[in-house]
């Protein structure tokens, strides 16, 4: 009897574990989400750079024509430095407004940028 109530209360814990982690997995995802919009054909990943890049990740769909738009205001630190190493760019952004980097049909991968610094780092992740 002891042996079953104790595997009921384990069950009902691991149960109740997978249910917690993908409930957070699925709010992490539509907090991504949220930043990116097509427009024109073009799918749109909107960036906030001050003190850092938020969000810090974002999930975008590979194959279509994507630009990076970073939304500045009163940025004065080094996020206002836009590093993107493999693809070769590096863009100043004005201390207030927004910038377009358009970045082209991106395969499955992730994109990996930071600051002009390395302090701040930021990734856009690809998926079919």
């Amino acid at each position: 009897m002891k042996a079953t109530i104790i595997s009921i209360i384990l069950a009902v814990a691991l149960i109740g574990g997978a249910f917690m982690l993908t409930r957070n997995n699925s709010d992490i995802e539509l907090e991504n989400v949220n930043n990116v919009s097509v427009v024109d054909g073009k799918q749109i990943v909107e960036i906030r750079a001050k003190g850092g890049y938020q969000p810090r990740k974002s999930t975008a769909k590979a194959g279509i024509p994507t630009i990076l738009r970073f939304n500045t205001s009163g940025t004065f630190d080094c996020s206002s430095s836009v590093r993107i190493p493999d693809m070769n760019i590096s863009k100043m952004l004005p201390q207030s407004g927004t910038t377009d980097i358009d970045i082209g049909s991106q395969k499955v991968a992730t994109l990996q940028g930071s600051c002009g610094m390395g302090m701040y780092p930021f990734e856009v992740e690809f998926r079919l």
